[in-house]
């Protein structure tokens, strides 16, 4: 039982807009698809349903039963945690919002926001190094510091806190996997490194909540809870190192085909 159940907050506000945005953010893409066909070759409505699961993953942790769990079980918060800030993310990606968000811009807004991706803020951001501190270290915050005590007292540190773990996820995503449009593309090698530096210390975070849970949660609770960290944020992670081991794998094999033609021709 959490501490903070002495001082509850009432977050029906907050489900009721997690559900509009979750509702608006469904309906937005069909239509940007419907305006993207118009003035390019069709869009593959495949990605829609990584869209919707990506949508849906995201509004679940947010809402509804599991949502209200939470606030009282620190293993339904973390069941949350996974679903919010790894498993949505990566459903996200792959429905490339960002090439169809391209796509549907006039020429002028497409610039702009071609501009701002390749700022140096962007590619500072979009650096695998940075990302990864954004995620990982974000989750340290929450859980090693009254962080997490203290967001479920306050509605608007708890919207920010989660806000993060959803943006702080998906950048880090999109920067380990090129799937979407991506400001600057670093080498395999260098997002493969770094990839398993945050998978390390995710999994370190995990056996210290384990062996010293937040202050507000019960030793019990935050064991069960770390286990599910560790052990579901691997079948996330194992997604993420197959489809940048595959990604290597082709490129590789792209680069010793071309190698060859060449070598034929000569």
């Amino acid at each position: 039982m959490h501490a903070h159940a002495m001082a509850p907050v009432n977050f029906a506000v907050f489900e009721t807009i997690i559900l509009l945005l979750g509702a608006g953010a469904l309906l937005l893409y069909p239509s940007a698809i419907f305006l993207s066909n118009k003035k390019h070759r069709k869009w593959p409505y495949s990605r829609y349903i990584f869209w919707f699961s990506g949508i849906s993953a995201a509004t679940a942790a947010l809402t509804g039963p599991l949502f209200e769990m939470s606030h009282e079980n620190f293993t339904a918060h973390m069941a949350g945690h996974l679903l919010l800030g790894m498993l949505a993310p990566l459903l996200l990606v792959f429905s490339k919002p960002m090439t169809l968000l391209m796509r549907t811009l006039n020429v002028s807004a497409a610039r702009r926001l071609s501009r701002v991706l390749n700022s140096r803020y962007g590619q500072f951001i979009s650096n695998p190094l940075i990302a990864s501190v954004l995620n990982i270290g974000g989750l340290y915050l929450i859980y090693k510091t009254d962080l997490f005590t203290m967001m479920h007292s306050s509605l608007w540190l708890f919207a920010l806190v989660h806000l993060h773990v959803l943006l702080a996820g998906y950048l880090f995503t999109i920067s380990v996997v090129y799937i979407d449009l991506t400001p600057h593309r670093y080498s395999f090698m260098y997002r493969s490194v770094i990839l398993i530096l945050a998978l390390g210390f995710h999994k370190i975070l995990s056996k210290l909540i384990y062996a010293e849970p937040p202050q507000s949660v019960s030793r019990q609770e935050g064991e069960t809870g770390a286990l599910l960290m560790y052990y579901g944020g691997d079948l996330i992670d194992f997604c993420l190192i197959i489809i940048l081991c595959h990604q290597w794998y082709r490129a590789s094999a792209t680069k010793r085909d071309r190698s060859s033609q060449s070598y034929h021709i000569s």
